[in-house]
Protein backbone atom coordinates (compact mmCIF):
# COMPACT_ATOMS: atom_id res chain seq x y z
CA UNK A 1 0.00 0.00 0.00
CA UNK A 2 1.32 3.48 -0.56
CA UNK A 3 0.07 7.29 -0.28
CA UNK A 4 1.65 9.92 -2.75
CA UNK A 5 1.40 13.59 -2.21
CA UNK A 6 0.98 14.40 -5.85
CA UNK A 7 0.61 17.82 -7.36
CA UNK A 8 -1.54 19.00 -10.48
CA UNK A 9 1.30 19.00 -12.41
CA UNK A 10 1.62 15.20 -11.49
CA UNK A 11 4.64 15.59 -9.79
CA UNK A 12 5.15 13.64 -6.37
CA UNK A 13 6.11 15.66 -3.56
CA UNK A 14 6.11 13.16 -0.72
CA UNK A 15 4.83 9.05 -0.27
CA UNK A 16 4.64 6.73 2.42
CA UNK A 17 4.16 3.27 1.85
CA UNK A 18 3.50 0.18 4.18
CA UNK A 19 3.05 -3.68 3.85
CA UNK A 20 -1.25 -4.79 3.55
CA UNK A 21 -2.54 -6.08 6.42
CA UNK A 22 -4.94 -9.29 6.25
CA UNK A 23 -8.17 -7.85 7.73
CA UNK A 24 -10.20 -5.20 6.40
CA UNK A 25 -11.11 -2.81 9.58
CA UNK A 26 -6.49 -2.72 9.81
CA UNK A 27 -6.10 -2.19 5.53
CA UNK A 28 -8.43 0.59 6.18
CA UNK A 29 -6.44 1.77 9.41
CA UNK A 30 -3.36 1.65 7.24
CA UNK A 31 -4.81 3.61 4.52
CA UNK A 32 -5.96 6.21 6.77
CA UNK A 33 -2.07 6.49 8.43
CA UNK A 34 -0.42 6.57 5.14
CA UNK A 35 -2.60 9.46 4.12
CA UNK A 36 -1.63 11.43 7.62
CA UNK A 37 1.66 10.58 6.91
CA UNK A 38 1.93 12.57 3.51
CA UNK A 39 -0.98 15.38 3.87
CA UNK A 40 -0.23 18.64 4.38
CA UNK A 41 -2.44 21.89 4.97
CA UNK A 42 -3.21 22.80 1.04
CA UNK A 43 -4.39 19.12 0.53
CA UNK A 44 -7.51 19.22 -1.08
CA UNK A 45 -8.92 15.84 -1.00
CA UNK A 46 -8.22 12.15 -1.63
CA UNK A 47 -8.53 10.25 -4.28
CA UNK A 48 -8.04 6.21 -4.13
CA UNK A 49 -7.30 3.48 -6.43
CA UNK A 50 -8.58 -0.05 -5.51
CA UNK A 51 -8.10 -3.44 -7.16
CA UNK A 52 -11.49 -4.61 -7.10
CA UNK A 53 -15.17 -3.93 -8.85
CA UNK A 54 -15.87 -0.09 -7.68
CA UNK A 55 -18.85 1.53 -7.78
CA UNK A 56 -17.43 5.23 -8.84
CA UNK A 57 -20.67 6.69 -8.29
CA UNK A 58 -21.02 5.98 -4.38
CA UNK A 59 -17.80 5.06 -3.51
CA UNK A 60 -18.54 1.33 -2.22
CA UNK A 61 -16.53 -1.50 -3.02
CA UNK A 62 -18.42 -4.00 -4.40
CA UNK A 63 -15.88 -7.33 -4.81
CA UNK A 64 -12.35 -7.29 -4.54
CA UNK A 65 -10.93 -10.89 -6.44
CA UNK A 66 -7.56 -10.44 -4.36
CA UNK A 67 -8.74 -8.64 -1.01
CA UNK A 68 -10.73 -9.51 1.80
CA UNK A 69 -13.39 -6.43 0.77
CA UNK A 70 -16.86 -6.71 -0.34
CA UNK A 71 -19.42 -3.92 -0.10
CA UNK A 72 -17.46 -1.42 1.34
CA UNK A 73 -18.21 1.98 1.89
CA UNK A 74 -14.72 3.19 1.30
CA UNK A 75 -15.03 6.59 0.04
CA UNK A 76 -17.48 7.95 2.89
CA UNK A 77 -15.48 5.97 5.58
CA UNK A 78 -12.21 7.53 4.67
CA UNK A 79 -13.55 10.96 4.18
CA UNK A 80 -14.90 10.56 7.68
CA UNK A 81 -11.74 9.57 8.83
CA UNK A 82 -9.50 12.20 7.37
CA UNK A 83 -11.80 14.85 6.85
CA UNK A 84 -10.99 15.38 3.25
CA UNK A 85 -13.42 14.91 0.06
CA UNK A 86 -12.89 11.65 -1.65
CA UNK A 87 -12.74 9.88 -5.04
CA UNK A 88 -12.52 6.01 -5.18
CA UNK A 89 -11.96 4.19 -8.25
CA UNK A 90 -10.18 0.57 -9.65
CA UNK A 91 -6.67 0.95 -9.53
CA UNK A 92 -6.25 0.22 -12.85
CA UNK A 93 -8.44 2.92 -14.18
CA UNK A 94 -6.60 5.05 -12.04
CA UNK A 95 -3.53 3.83 -13.46
CA UNK A 96 -4.65 4.48 -17.06
CA UNK A 97 -5.53 7.66 -16.13
CA UNK A 98 -2.14 8.38 -14.71
CA UNK A 99 -0.33 6.97 -17.89
CA UNK A 100 -2.94 9.04 -20.08
CA UNK A 101 -2.26 12.85 -18.36
CA UNK A 102 1.55 12.27 -17.16
CA UNK A 103 2.71 8.83 -18.86
CA UNK A 104 3.52 6.57 -21.74
CA UNK A 105 -0.38 7.38 -23.04
CA UNK A 106 -0.10 11.44 -22.97
CA UNK A 107 -1.22 12.43 -26.62
CA UNK A 108 -3.04 9.38 -27.56
CA UNK A 109 -6.56 8.77 -28.83
CA UNK A 110 -7.51 5.59 -27.43
CA UNK A 111 -4.96 4.02 -25.00
CA UNK A 112 -5.33 0.59 -23.12
CA UNK A 113 -3.60 0.10 -20.16
CA UNK A 114 -2.43 -3.64 -19.07
CA UNK A 115 -1.21 -4.08 -15.55
CA UNK A 116 0.19 -6.89 -15.40
CA UNK A 117 1.16 -7.86 -11.58
CA UNK A 118 -0.36 -10.69 -9.57
CA UNK A 119 -3.24 -10.87 -11.61
CA UNK A 120 -4.20 -8.42 -14.62
CA UNK A 121 -5.79 -5.31 -14.72
CA UNK A 122 -7.14 -2.90 -17.66
CA UNK A 123 -8.03 0.75 -18.24
CA UNK A 124 -8.83 2.36 -20.98
CA UNK A 125 -8.84 6.25 -21.91
CA UNK A 126 -10.75 7.04 -24.98
CA UNK A 127 -11.33 10.52 -26.78
CA UNK A 128 -9.73 11.68 -23.20
CA UNK A 129 -12.27 10.42 -20.85
CA UNK A 130 -11.79 7.42 -18.60
CA UNK A 131 -13.95 4.66 -19.76
CA UNK A 132 -15.67 3.13 -16.39
CA UNK A 133 -19.01 1.41 -18.30
CA UNK A 134 -22.40 1.64 -17.10
CA UNK A 135 -21.64 0.19 -13.54
CA UNK A 136 -17.92 1.07 -13.09
CA UNK A 137 -17.11 -2.07 -13.25
CA UNK A 138 -15.60 -1.61 -16.91
CA UNK A 139 -12.05 -3.15 -18.35
CA UNK A 140 -11.93 -5.89 -15.90
CA UNK A 141 -9.59 -7.65 -18.63
CA UNK A 142 -7.58 -10.30 -16.22
CA UNK A 143 -11.08 -12.11 -15.94
CA UNK A 144 -11.80 -12.95 -19.40
CA UNK A 145 -11.96 -16.99 -19.31
CA UNK A 146 -9.00 -17.97 -22.39
CA UNK A 147 -8.17 -21.26 -20.83
CA UNK A 148 -11.66 -22.81 -19.55
CA UNK A 149 -11.17 -25.18 -16.67
CA UNK A 150 -7.72 -23.78 -15.68
CA UNK A 151 -6.23 -22.52 -12.68
CA UNK A 152 -8.79 -21.43 -10.06
CA UNK A 153 -9.02 -17.54 -10.24
CA UNK A 154 -10.03 -14.83 -6.85
CA UNK A 155 -13.07 -14.35 -8.27
CA UNK A 156 -13.97 -17.44 -8.47
CA UNK A 157 -14.16 -18.99 -12.12
CA UNK A 158 -11.45 -21.56 -13.91
CA UNK A 159 -8.88 -20.19 -16.42
CA UNK A 160 -9.06 -16.48 -16.39
CA UNK A 161 -6.36 -14.16 -18.36
CA UNK A 162 -4.63 -13.04 -15.03
CA UNK A 163 -4.11 -16.80 -14.17
CA UNK A 164 -2.06 -18.06 -16.92
CA UNK A 165 -0.60 -14.46 -18.45
CA UNK A 166 0.32 -12.82 -15.05
CA UNK A 167 2.67 -12.76 -11.46
CA UNK A 168 0.70 -16.05 -10.69
CA UNK A 169 1.33 -18.06 -13.43
CA UNK A 170 5.30 -16.96 -13.38
CA UNK A 171 5.28 -18.17 -9.48
CA UNK A 172 3.23 -21.38 -11.00
CA UNK A 173 5.60 -22.34 -13.62
CA UNK A 174 8.90 -21.40 -12.03
CA UNK A 175 7.90 -24.03 -8.85
CA UNK A 176 7.00 -26.78 -11.53
CA UNK A 177 10.49 -26.06 -13.21
CA UNK A 178 11.88 -25.92 -9.82
CA UNK A 179 10.52 -29.05 -9.12
CA UNK A 180 11.45 -30.81 -12.51
CA UNK A 181 15.34 -29.28 -11.98
CA UNK A 182 16.48 -29.49 -8.46
CA UNK A 183 19.91 -28.32 -10.04
CA UNK A 184 18.53 -25.27 -11.65
CA UNK A 185 19.75 -21.80 -10.85
CA UNK A 186 15.84 -21.06 -10.32
CA UNK A 187 16.10 -23.23 -7.35
CA UNK A 188 19.23 -22.06 -6.11
CA UNK A 189 17.88 -18.55 -6.22
CA UNK A 190 15.34 -19.88 -3.71
CA UNK A 191 17.27 -21.11 -1.14
CA UNK A 192 17.36 -24.83 -2.06
CA UNK A 193 13.46 -25.00 -2.28
CA UNK A 194 11.61 -25.77 -5.32
CA UNK A 195 7.97 -24.53 -3.46
CA UNK A 196 10.17 -20.76 -2.81
CA UNK A 197 10.17 -19.99 -6.20
CA UNK A 198 8.50 -16.65 -6.83
CA UNK A 199 7.89 -14.68 -10.31
CA UNK A 200 11.05 -11.87 -8.59
CA UNK A 201 13.51 -15.04 -8.76
CA UNK A 202 12.49 -16.17 -12.14
CA UNK A 203 13.48 -12.74 -13.77
CA UNK A 204 16.13 -12.44 -11.98
CA UNK A 205 17.15 -15.75 -13.02
CA UNK A 206 16.35 -14.81 -16.47
CA UNK A 207 18.39 -11.81 -16.17
CA UNK A 208 21.52 -14.04 -15.39
CA UNK A 209 20.52 -15.42 -18.55
CA UNK A 210 19.07 -18.63 -17.46
CA UNK A 211 17.59 -20.41 -20.33
CA UNK A 212 14.90 -22.16 -17.80
CA UNK A 213 13.74 -19.11 -16.68
CA UNK A 214 13.86 -16.68 -19.89
CA UNK A 215 11.57 -19.87 -21.23
CA UNK A 216 8.69 -19.15 -18.54
CA UNK A 217 8.32 -15.51 -19.25
CA UNK A 218 8.50 -16.17 -23.03
CA UNK A 219 5.45 -18.85 -22.22
CA UNK A 220 3.80 -15.91 -20.11
CA UNK A 221 4.65 -13.55 -22.51
CA UNK A 222 3.05 -15.47 -25.47
CA UNK A 223 -0.20 -15.38 -23.43
CA UNK A 224 -0.25 -12.03 -22.64
CA UNK A 225 0.46 -11.03 -26.10
CA UNK A 226 -2.26 -13.28 -27.39
CA UNK A 227 -4.87 -11.86 -24.83
CA UNK A 228 -3.84 -8.03 -25.75
CA UNK A 229 -4.46 -8.61 -29.39
CA UNK A 230 -7.89 -10.14 -28.64
CA UNK A 231 -8.39 -6.50 -26.91
CA UNK A 232 -7.28 -4.90 -29.99
CA UNK A 233 -9.29 -6.26 -32.34
CA UNK A 234 -12.02 -4.61 -29.91
CA UNK A 235 -10.55 -1.36 -29.07
CA UNK A 236 -8.49 -0.50 -31.88
CA UNK A 237 -5.93 1.16 -29.68
CA UNK A 238 -3.11 3.56 -30.66
CA UNK A 239 -0.64 2.53 -27.94
CA UNK A 240 -1.05 0.05 -25.12
CA UNK A 241 1.07 0.74 -21.99
CA UNK A 242 1.86 -2.13 -19.93
CA UNK A 243 2.49 -1.51 -16.45
CA UNK A 244 2.53 -3.29 -12.71
CA UNK A 245 5.12 -5.43 -11.13
CA UNK A 246 5.51 -8.07 -13.41
CA UNK A 247 6.37 -5.73 -16.20
CA UNK A 248 9.94 -5.21 -14.42
CA UNK A 249 10.77 -8.12 -16.41
CA UNK A 250 11.38 -5.99 -19.37
CA UNK A 251 11.88 -7.09 -22.63
CA UNK A 252 12.34 -10.55 -21.35
CA UNK A 253 8.43 -10.47 -21.30
CA UNK A 254 7.20 -7.96 -23.97
CA UNK A 255 9.35 -8.94 -26.60
CA UNK A 256 7.62 -12.32 -26.39
CA UNK A 257 4.15 -10.78 -26.34
CA UNK A 258 4.97 -8.69 -29.22
CA UNK A 259 5.80 -11.43 -31.27
CA UNK A 260 2.42 -12.91 -30.01
CA UNK A 261 0.64 -10.09 -30.97
CA UNK A 262 1.54 -9.85 -34.04
CA UNK A 263 0.56 -13.38 -35.00
CA UNK A 264 -2.58 -13.22 -33.23
CA UNK A 265 -4.05 -9.48 -34.29
CA UNK A 266 -6.49 -9.35 -36.79
CA UNK A 267 -4.84 -8.19 -40.31
CA UNK A 268 -1.31 -7.12 -38.50
CA UNK A 269 -0.05 -6.29 -41.94
CA UNK A 270 -3.01 -4.03 -43.08
CA UNK A 271 -3.55 -1.81 -40.01
CA UNK A 272 -0.98 0.91 -38.29
CA UNK A 273 1.11 -0.74 -35.85
CA UNK A 274 0.05 -0.64 -31.99
CA UNK A 275 2.66 -0.05 -29.94
CA UNK A 276 3.52 -1.73 -26.92
CA UNK A 277 5.24 0.01 -24.40
CA UNK A 278 6.13 -0.15 -20.82
CA UNK A 279 4.34 2.01 -18.72
CA UNK A 280 6.40 5.53 -17.73
CA UNK A 281 5.00 5.81 -14.02
CA UNK A 282 5.74 2.55 -12.74
CA UNK A 283 4.27 1.72 -9.78
CA UNK A 284 3.50 5.01 -9.04
CA UNK A 285 1.08 5.47 -11.88
CA UNK A 286 -2.45 4.05 -9.83
CA UNK A 287 -0.89 6.90 -7.05
CA UNK A 288 -0.68 9.50 -9.33
CA UNK A 289 -3.97 8.98 -11.16
CA UNK A 290 -5.68 8.35 -8.74
CA UNK A 291 -4.68 12.05 -7.20
CA UNK A 292 -5.49 13.53 -10.38
CA UNK A 293 -9.07 12.25 -10.90
CA UNK A 294 -9.29 13.84 -7.03
CA UNK A 295 -8.15 17.17 -8.51
CA UNK A 296 -10.02 17.16 -11.45
CA UNK A 297 -13.73 15.33 -10.11
CA UNK A 298 -13.80 17.03 -6.61
CA UNK A 299 -15.64 19.99 -6.71
CA UNK A 300 -13.67 23.28 -5.39
CA UNK A 301 -13.70 23.79 -1.76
Amino acid sequence: MAALRVGEDGAVQDRAHTDTPDETEEILDAMVGLASAVRTDDVAGIGVGAAGLVDVATGVLRFAPNLPWRELPLRDRLATETGLPCVVDNDANAAAWGEYRFGAGRGSTVMLLVTVGTGIGGGIVSGGRLFRGAHGFGAEIGHIIVEPGGPLCGCGNRGCWEQVAAGRAIDRLGREAGRDHPDSLLVELAGGDPNAVTGARVTEAARRGDALAAQILAEVGRRLGEGMAGLANILDPDVIVVGGGAAVAGDLLLDPARRAFVDAVEAPGDRPEIPIVPALLGNEAGGIGAASLALEELPPQ
